[in-house]
């Protein structure tokens, strides 16, 4: 992943340590925009989701997809 900084402009890359997203070689400034929400799901909230029927129907619901035609 790779973005542009939007403090100083500069070409970031992918941070190498436990963090998810960029980080900027020049002002150190990090940033999760290339990833999408800037945030990310813990198990707890992706077992609420499964209880609403929209969101199952979106996320977990079976589309055949592995199966063999």
């Amino acid at each position: 992943m790779r973005c542009m900084c939007r403090k100083c402009g500069t070409y970031m890359v992918q941070a190498d340590d436990g963090k998810l997203g960029c980080i900027c070689p020049e002002c150190f400034n990090r940033c999760r925009d290339c990833l999408g929400t800037d945030s990310c799901l813990t198990r707890e909230q992706l077992a609420e989701m499964k209880k609403d029927p929209l969101m199952a129907e979106i996320f977990f619901a079976d589309r055949g997809e592995n199966e063999e035609e």
